[in-house]
């Protein structure tokens, strides 16, 4: 199976480059499945149902959210009826929508998608290793489900790189989102779980994380409020990775995507 998993739309140029390259990329690539990071993507902060669905529509078979999942109040009624937008799981009882989606592919294979929340210098939220753990009991890898891919979305890659590794050999993969800058460690573990610490952004990197710079670096310098952030709107990099797995649901290749926009250009084999 061809797993393409991008990482957090930024604004509208993330939007649009989304939109544009994401039906060329599945036919490229020969992608099975497609999952995006969308919570960032109205004006960096949050997601509106008309944006899931132009990402739905673009070719994407799950969206992930994050620590702005409900930026925009209007996604609370509609993650409630679209099992295919998920929030972390480690939110507590009762939090609107689900935190993991089985989606089933055309040939027939089901693919289960969950994101967890980091701990680490982000909102104290329920133990995503405990969360994780539960969710495992009830579906297996090469059991009722052939591919099973983690958004872990945190600031620390230690905490990122600790989950991988206590997972290993059960998940198809752990990706990393939240911080917007893309990694260099893509790795298939011992195990056989594949494994990059940050996906990156899909929006303008002539910017701090996707916010218009001059902003950004103002409140880094004088340490006062000022203009409030947005998102920068220059081309846009696409980027993500390209996971295939064998006949048993691990990581055979991780393989980096980077399309667009100011950085180094990189394409899957």
């Amino acid at each position: 199976m061809r797993i393409l998993f991008l990482g957090d739309v930024v604004g509208r140029t993330g939007r649009d480059a989304v939109v544009e390259r994401l039906p060329g990329l599945r036919e490229a690539l020969r992608v099975d499945f497609v999952a995006v990071n969308g919570e960032n993507a109205s004006h960096g902060f949050g997601l509106a149902p008309d944006m899931a669905e132009a990402l739905f529509g673009a070719g994407a078979d799950v969206i992930t959210l994050g620590n702005h999942a409900w930026d925009r109040k209007e996604i609370i009624p509609y993650i409630a009826h679209e099992p295919r937008l998920i929030r972390p799981l480690n939110f507590p009882p009762g939090t609107p929508g689900a935190g993991a989606a089985v989606v089933t592919i055309r040939d027939g294979r089901k693919v289960l998608v969950t994101q967890l929340m980091g701990r680490l210098f982000m909102e104290p939220l329920d133990d995503p290793f405990r969360g994780l753990e539960e969710l495992l009991l009830r579906n297996r890898l090469g059991g009722n489900v052939q591919a099973l891919v983690v958004d872990f979305h945190g600031e620390a890659t230690s905490e990122k790189m600790a989950f991988s590794h206590a997972f290993d050999g059960r998940v198809t993969a752990v990706v990393g989102t939240h911080t917007h800058v893309p990694t260099a460690d893509y790795q298939v573990l011992p195990g056989g779980t594949g494994y990059v610490s940050d996906l990156g952004m899909c929006g303008d990197y002539d910017s701090v994380i996707g916010m218009v710079k001059e902003t950004s670096v103002t409140r880094f310098v004088r340490k006062m409020p000022g203009d409030r952030l947005a998102p920068a709107e220059g081309p846009a990099t696409v980027c993500g990775v390209l996971v295939e797995t064998d006949e048993r649901g691990l990581t055979v290749s991780v393989e980096p995507l980077r399309v667009g926009g100011r950085l180094s250009q990189a394409m899957p084999g």
